[in-house]
């Protein structure tokens, strides 16, 4: 059996719905046209609403007998779905943002209001601290001498919880129709605006209702761009004598034009130099260099946007304008992703705007020093420095490095080549690190490692270098004195060392320099473990000791006896560790095929020192024009031999000199 009540529940749930559901009727040449200004009065988009087919609208021939759509358009319940969600959700987050804000006070308010024979009255409540409405003074606007009746209960209610934001009839008064208030509707010329020019009441004249003006405006024809809330606010105070906008045409939007969003520092004078952990300026961390990898992306085009239509008060479509598109700044070394949108590094190197394109450099090219006009120098490519290197100031590239001057005491490290046209001067702190090949006019007191040759012209002086494959001196000069000079497979020079003694001079060929320097850490680790493991065993000995006697330790040196004898057996097992890998090592130099040799053209000056596949030949006398080699487990001495020419010509194709 159904129940009444069940019934009335269904028709208001029924009810609430279609009033939720807004609609207009809208009249246009076409369909599309009219779903698209039905779409500008409801404020959502066309592919939320739905619509009813009043008049079918007609092309007519050649423009003639042509006929309008009339369609009934309404929003679909998903998009009113969608606006009742997105309003509870703003709604509780201006709960949660009034518990944080301070709560803002404010005085309740009461208006009292004649419509038709009616007395209607209007409260507000307080906010926060602010007073509410009092009785008395209500009570003292309502009795007037044209008064009837009150209704006191009814007021009481409404003075203490207030109207709900709504009028509420409360008593009647004596009606003078005569003595009405009235108004009139003006329109402008251009049909943007609607204004109302009211007149006061007389004594026992009604004052205007909402509906009155509302109801007047549709009766003019104006259907779009009705200000309700401004209605609302003029029947609160209202304005007598002077125009008042209750209604103003919705203004087309024009679109957006497309615009370009830059992953990158565009204006280079806002890049900023390092800052230290004490807030200290590093002056040699410029960060001029903004380093980008293939792949990586630099800006994305935001598309334009659609204008927005517009309407008149009456209804009349006002056409806005689509955002203007702009082509992708595409310069060199660089890509467009599939979405047709962003823009991508097509290499690594330096992303610049130059002009209007964006463009990645793989070469950075320096014309003068890098000095602390420039900073250090980290680039993700190569880097070309047309004057000196500073003392101080260090370059780091994934590609080549070409110094067209002379290198102080810095720090150069590439992947790639390193070139210097000049020398380098080290001063004992300068450091060369190459991923291939190094060049040099001279090398000074500078600590050099290289993966493949180290080819120099006039000489190497007091300086480490290691290279795993040749160290090439072919200069006029070409002299080597001081130093430790590693190469795996030779070393060739003019001279070897000085005849006045001087430094040491150790050259060493025929072993891997990693990995014989591998095996001096390890070997210089195990002895430190030995020194430790004796330590170790005296400690534990003198608490076992301690523990015979007492026949108990106390806790603290039982615990130091605990951590002594874990000690010994972590000492044990990195040196059992190292010894395979020492042991590795040694095999593995064993089977090396590279034999090595030392060739010296001129002079090898008494006191330099030869290894060759660790077997030492000390240079007591003065030799010339010389080879050494390794034979039988022996340093020998044979005929100067010239550096093969072939390999001296390859090596020296990528050499650019000034």
């Amino acid at each position: 059996m159904v129940r009444l009540d069940k019934v009335r529940s269904d028709l208001q749930k029924l009810l609430d719905k279609e009033q939720a559901l807004q609609c207009v009727e809208v009249r246009a040449d076409t369909l599309d046209e009219a779903l698209a200004d039905a779409a500008v009065q409801l404020g959502t988009r066309v592919a939320y609403l739905e619509y009813e087919v009043l008049e079918k609208g007609f092309s007519g021939f050649a423009g003639l007998a042509r006929q309008p759509w009339c369609i009934r358009v309404y929003e679909n319940e998903s998009a009113v779905s969608k606006k009742a969600k997105a309003t509870v959700k703003s709604r509780e987050g201006a709960t949660i943002s009034e518990g944080v804000e301070e709560v803002a006070h404010k005085d309740g308010e009461f208006f009292v209001r004649y419509f038709g024979s009616d007395i209607y009255l209007k409260v507000v409540e307080p906010e926060g601290d602010g007073k509410p409405v009092s009785f008395q003074d209500v009570m003292g606007r309502l009795q007037r001498s044209d008064t009837i009746s009150l209704e006191n209960d009814n007021i009481k209610k409404y003075v203490k919880s207030g109207t709900g934001g709504v009028y509420e009839s409360v008593g009647l008064y004596r009606h003078d129709p005569s003595a009405d208030a009235s108004f009139v509707i003006d329109v402008a010329m251009d049909e943007m605006q609607a204004t109302i020019t009211a007149m006061a009441p007389g004594v026992g004249g009604a004052e205007i209702m909402a509906d009155t003006i509302a109801s007047a405006l549709s009766s003019q024809g104006i259907v779009a761009g009705i200000n309700l809330t401004k209605i609302d606010e003029f029947i609160d105070h209202p304005v007598y004598g002077l125009p008042y906008v209750v209604a103003e045409a919705i203004k087309p939007q024009d679109g957006r034009d497309a615009y370009i969003e830059y992953n990158f520092e565009t204006d280079r004078s806002k890049l900023k130099m390092q800052e230290s952990e004490t807030g200290q300026m590093n002056f040699k961390e410029l960060n001029l260099i903004q380093n980008v990898v293939e792949g990586q992306p630099l800006a994305k085009k935001i598309p334009a946007e659609r204008g927005k239509g517009g309407k008149t008060i009456f209804g009349r479509y006002l056409e806005a304008k689509n955002g203007k598109d702009i082509n992708l700044p595409l310069g060199k070394n660089v890509t467009v992703d599939s979405d047709g949108h962003t823009i991508l590094a097509a290499t690594n190197g330096q992303v610049l705007l130059i002009g209007d394109k964006i463009n990645v450099e793989p070469v950075m090219e320096i014309e003068g020093d890098v000095s602390i006009k420039t900073g250090n120098i980290t680039f993700l490519g190569t880097v070309i420095v047309k004057g000196n290197v500073d003392d101080g100031f260090n370059i780091k590239a994934s590609g080549n490095i070409e110094v067209y001057g002379t290198v102080g005491r810095s720090t150069l490290i590439a992947d790639g080549n390193i070139i210097v046209s000049l020398g380098i001067m080290g001063r004992d702190e300068g450091v060369i690190q190459a991923g291939k090949s190094l060049w040099a006019k001279f090398i000074q007191n500078t600590t050099v490692a290289v993966e493949e040759f180290v080819i120099v012209a006039d000489g190497i002086i007091n300086s480490n270098v290691t290279a795993r494959k040749r160290i090439l001196l072919q200069g006029k000069r070409a002299a080597i004195i001081g130093g430790h000079l590693f190469a795996t497979e030779e070393i060739s020079a003019k001279t070897v060392g000085s005849s006045g003694g001087g430094s040491e001079t150790i050259l060493e060929v025929g072993l891997d320099p990693q990995l014989k320097q591998r095996m001096t850490y390890i070997s210089d680790t195990k002895n430190a473990l030995a020194k430790e493991l004796e330590e170790n065993a005296l400690n534990i000995q003198t608490l076992e000791n301690m523990k015979k006697v007492r026949r108990a330790l106390p806790p603290e040196k039982e615990e130091q006896y605990r951590l002594l004898q874990m000690r010994r057996k972590e000492i044990e097992n990195e040196t059992a560790q190292l010894e395979e890998e020492f042991v590795d090592i040694q095999n593995r130099l064993r089977e090396l095929k590279i034999i090595g040799k030392v060739s010296v053209a001129g002079t090898v000056h008494a006191g330099a020192k030869i290894f060759v596949r660790d077997v030492k030949d000390e240079i007591r006398t003065d030799i010339k024009s010389v080879t050494f080699f390794y034979e039988n487990g022996f340093v020998r001495r044979g005929k100067y031999e010239a550096p093969d020419t072939n390999i001296t010509k390859q090596v020296l194709d990528g050499y650019s000199s000034t």
